[in-house]
């Protein structure tokens, strides 16, 4: 086995052994015009880096995917005003924050609102990225860019979302 694939599966292992459990809810919030929020997130670790993400977050004991979607989007964002849809898709994801490694099981909840003034609030201070920027996307803006969004096949479940509904069951990222 070449050295760098099995470094590779070292790494994947030991990640599963040592990273802290997370289990998280991200919205996929859609505008009037079918754009998608994203905000732009920073780790403190690694200077300079950065990335798009939806708004969401850690699933707090006792608190239904439902019930955190609201509270990081309000935490994130002020965001209230917000038709609530279905779970659409779902992943795990392992990342590395802060010099800590983390997998983390989460979900994708489509939601609606009429709003579009958004800005970020320091409620989520506390959160799993220190977060810079938030923009509205359109799926041509989310297609074209060179910048990285996760999680990857974003633009896709988006389109699909737009072209088809939301799909049922919800699909894996």
């Amino acid at each position: 086995m070449p050295t760098r694939r099995r470094a590779q599966r070292l790494r994947t292992e030991l990640n599963q052994v040592v990273a802290e459990q997370r289990r998280a809810v991200r919205v996929l919030l859609l505008d009037q015009d079918d754009r998608v929020l994203l905000l732009r997130g920073t780790d403190p670790a690694e200077p300079g880096t950065t990335w798009w993400i939806t708004p969401g977050g850690g699933i707090e004991p006792g608190e239904s995917p439902l019930e955190a979607a609201r509270r990081e989007l309000a935490e994130e964002t002020g965001l209230t005003d917000v038709d609530w849809g279905p779970l659409v898709a779902y992943g795990t994801v392992e990342f590395s924050f802060r010099g800590r490694e983390y997998r983390q099981e989460q979900w994708f909840r489509l939601a609606r609102t009429p709003r579009t003034s958004v800005s970020l609030t320091d409620g989520g201070a506390d959160e799993h990225a220190l977060l810079l920027a938030v923009r509205w996307w359109t799926l041509g803006e989310l297609r074209a860019t060179a910048e990285t969004v996760h999680p990857r096949g974003l633009a896709e479940l988006v389109a699909r979302v737009l072209t088809d509904g939301p799909p049922e069951p919800p699909v894996r990222l």
